[in-house]
């Protein structure tokens, strides 16, 4: 067999391998939508749940996602662009910066039911929280930020050595380098990879099992003072979200319409998942013009 001949055979099957992988996740999201698009409606994405009778929603857990997934992209941001910053333009290859590494790939491969439970003999039962969306953002923190360090690193890492150095022939201190030069040209990248680790957090149930809670308590969405234990805002208090909405009515769910409330919020957890991923390369161009347009 000659090299041309072995060659074409190799880019046939990853050719092929790569089309199955595709054709399981399309079947995969196709099954999913078929089976859950047609009990979407209005009324069930703004109702509450019920736990005995037909005819609930997924309004309630569907805030508490997106207040639960705000929270902790507030918390954990900040430190993974700190932490980014920090490995890629300032560290030295020593045993310090070896250990962060380390640390950081530790982290990434913890299950996320480890992080849970972690969280909850930490901050629910040792500090006190309570099950509330306060320990669930700072355990979906714990989840998030390794895989979000390495995705800013990378972007930052990108950059050429070019721009670092026109920075400093310019006469920039290092820092302002790094703010006026390099985190703009990254925005794209960093973008990208803020959104897609914010789909991943938007779908976690594990962490938030034991930390943020099972139970949606009732909520007034006319009272925002974050202090009243009804409010939409208050992160003391317990927070189902719609990933464990999902693990719970399909564990023990006992209202008629069971079925059609899994299918219906299992679709709207991929159509918003999807968003995520879709929207994230669109949104770091349209950033990265404004940045750099001039």
């Amino acid at each position: 067999m000659n090299a041309k001949t072995a060659d074409k055979i190799a880019t046939g099957v990853i050719y092929a391998i790569s089309g199955i992988v595709a054709l399981i996740l399309f079947a995969m999201l196709a099954f999913i939508l078929v089976q859950g698009v047609p009990h979407l409606s209005w009324h069930f994405l703004t109702s509450p749940a019920r736990a005995f009778e037909a005819g609930g929603g997924i309004g309630v857990q569907l805030f508490n996602s997106f207040y639960l997934l705000i929270l902790a992209m507030l918390i954990s941001f900040p430190i993974a662009l700190g932490a980014a910053i920090y490995l890629n333009e300032y560290a030295q290859k020593n045993h310090f910066t070896a250990i962060i590494r380390t640390a950081i790939e530790i982290l990434s491969s913890l299950p996320s039911v480890v992080v849970g439970l972690f969280g909850f003999l930490l901050f629910v039962v040792q500090f006190k929280l309570g099950f509330s969306i306060l320990s669930g953002a700072i355990a979906l923190t714990l989840f998030n930020l390794p895989l979000l360090t390495r995705s800013i690193e990378t972007s930052l890492a990108q950059i050429p050595d070019l721009q670092r150095e026109a920075g400093a022939a310019l006469g920039l201190s290092r820092w302002e380098t790094v703010l006026h030069v390099i985190l703009p040209a990254a925005v794209p990248s960093i973008v990208t990879g803020v959104v897609l680790s914010a789909g991943r957090v938007f779908g976690e149930a594990a962490a938030l099992i034991y930390t943020a809670g099972q139970s949606a308590p009732a909520l007034n969405f006319a009272d925002w003072n974050p202090f009243n234990i009804s409010s939409p805002l208050n992160p003391m208090r317990p927070a189902e979200t719609l990933a464990v909405h999902i693990w719970k009515i399909n564990s023990e769910g006992i209202m008629p319409d069971v079925s059609a409330v899994s299918a219906g919020a299992s679709a709207v957890l991929i159509i918003v998942v999807l968003l995520f991923n879709f929207s994230a390369r669109k949104l770091g161009m349209k950033l990265y013009k404004k940045l750099t347009s001039a």
